[in-house]
């Protein structure tokens, strides 16, 4: 009700009354709605409140499944107190699992920026093509001369991809025989002389005609005479050079002759010294290749995925490769991964990634001198690179129970063929790397001292094996025996912890132990 002496005001000020009207019942709205607003609130805040602690999406891992949660804190453990040596392994920075646990995660867009069969993709594309950017000034490459596919999973699919969309199915390709330090992907396989069969071991072999080319077995360095020789006969229409375990320079050069005499594709998987590569502590295969792939995560330090460089040019390489990666062997890439790949590779452009490159060398040479000082046999007598190839077929051992060994004394390496292994289930080398171990600040003196642990790991091994016997699974049973196990596993736990870790904070971690 409006009161008596509203009435009067609303009668001498006639001109107000609508003004008046407006504002008396905006009040009165208001306050009655707030009123609800209250009353609603206090009925359902406590029934929101726990539905919105328990959608999907809203609980943490530790609370939503406590025994994975739990294998995770166990592995940054084994990784904190542990000397990572496996030379295809490293560890990323924060900003990188940053954008791998991201929104991102939950994006589909398949095809390529611009062109989406999906919705929704303005800033997926931005982020593609910020990759893509930084891909090609990561390695000085002219955008108007070389074109970059960063949607791949990881290495094997980008080598795939340049098979499938490069050669016809059948036609003939070279690559470094696994034995010698090849990859499974560069078209390895196995013969069995009793049978006169062969076996396909990758896709590389199962779709394609392939032909290995070797190291030469007095200097363990690429037989390039025996490449040539073999060429000129075979013919391929593609010949691969990089490798998984090849300490030493390639001769971009002379191969490029060689492919340039057959009419083949030079293609250079730059896997593992990719970083090397980036910052000019290993030669530059663009200067002389047609494709180049990498993964990202090995020297380059990012996440697990993979990149394809071609060279932009009559013979039509960049609609043959997209394609070939999306519809031909992918479907929608995975965004969070191309993300962390482009936040990496704004850390490679940066004069601290260039000190770790040069660092990561120093520290290879480093462990490869101080075990040939104690008399061991390193592959090629050294290294150019990131990593050494061990040879123990002169002690009596094998790859493999070196690696059991060292995996219980807390160091990680891996069992590793060598030239002139009959069979790669029983490797007669080790195959070590630097750069997961650079990147927690070991120097050249730290690894000096990282030898010394290996030393006292290969005689671990020959006692051992002088009481088992020389089969393997007799040699691992007998582990659990030795005393002198233990002491070496604490000691080098004791040297891992002084080191700092990067990714995640170790004051945080459910397991601290030794």
């Amino acid at each position: 009700m409006i009161s008596k002496q509203s009435r009067l005001f609303i009668r001498n000020n006639g001109e107000t009354f609508h003004d008046f009207l407006i504002q008396y019942f905006r009040s009165k709205m208001i306050s009655a709605l707030s009123r609800s607003i209250r009353l609603s609130a206090a009925r359902i805040t406590p029934v929101a409140r726990a539905g919105f602690a328990t959608i999907p999406g809203r609980v943490p891992l530790e609370e939503h499944d406590p025994e994975l949660f739990d294998l995770i804190e166990k592995e940054k453990n084994r990784s904190w107190k542990s000397l990572e040596m496996i030379a295809s392994e490293n560890f990323t920075s924060r900003a990188v699992m940053e954008c791998l646990g991201s929104c991102l995660t939950n994006k589909y867009s398949e095809g390529y920026p611009g062109h989406r069969y999906y919705g929704g993709n303005e800033y997926i594309d931005q982020i593609e093509e910020l990759c893509k950017k930084r891909a090609l000034a990561a390695y000085h490459l002219d955008p108007e001369k070389w074109g970059v596919n960063v949607q791949p999973y990881s290495g094997s699919p980008c080598n795939l991809a340049v098979y499938t969309g490069l050669l016809k199915p059948g036609s003939r390709m070279m690559g470094l025989d696994l034995p010698s330090g090849g990859h499974l992907t560069h078209g390895y396989y196995t013969y069995n002389a009793k049978t006169h069969t062969r076996k396909a071991l990758s896709g590389s072999s199962i779709f394609f005609e392939t032909l290995p080319y070797h190291v030469d077995p007095k200097t363990g360095l690429v037989d390039y005479d025996f490449m040539e020789q073999i060429a000129g006969i075979y013919r391929p229409q593609m010949i691969i050079c990089g490798a998984s375990a090849y300490p030493r320079e390639w001769d971009y050069a002379r191969i490029r002759k060689v492919a340039d005499a057959s009419g083949a594709i030079m293609m250079m998987d730059m896997a593992h010294i990719s970083g090397l590569v980036a910052t000019g502590e290993a030669a530059n295969p663009f200067e002389y290749c047609d494709v180049v792939t990498t993964t990202t995560h090995k020297s380059l330090r990012g996440p697990r995925a993979g990149m394809i460089f071609f060279r932009k040019d009559e013979r039509d390489f960049e609609r043959k490769i997209n394609d070939a990666v999306f519809p031909g062997l992918q479907g929608g890439p995975h965004d969070h991964q191309i993300a962390a790949i482009a936040t990496q590779l704004k850390e490679v452009a940066s004069p601290e990634f260039k000190e770790y490159c040069v660092q990561v060398k120093k520290n290879a040479k480093a462990l490869a001198q101080a075990l040939m000082d104690m008399g061991y046999t390193i592959c090629t007598n050294g290294t150019d690179n990131h990593l050494l190839l061990w040879d123990v077929r002169p002690l009596g051992l094998t790859g493999s129970k070196i690696e059991k060994v060292c995996d219980l004394i807390n160091i990680s390496l891996n069992k590793n063929t060598v030239h002139g292994d009959k069979s790669a289930q029983s490797p007669g080398g080790v195959r070590i790397g630097t750069p997961a171990l650079t990147t927690r600040g070991l120097k050249e003196a730290d690894f000096k001292k990282v030898a010394g642990f290996l030393d006292r790991a290969v005689k671990i091994s020959l006692d051992v094996q002088k009481s088992s016997g020389k089969k393997l699974k007799d040699f691992v049973a007998a582990l659990p025996n030795n005393k002198d196990i233990p002491v070496l596993a604490h000691e080098v736990a004791q040297f891992a912890t002084s080191f700092p870790m990067p990714g995640f904070d170790t004051e945080t971690m459910r397991y601290k132990n030794l």
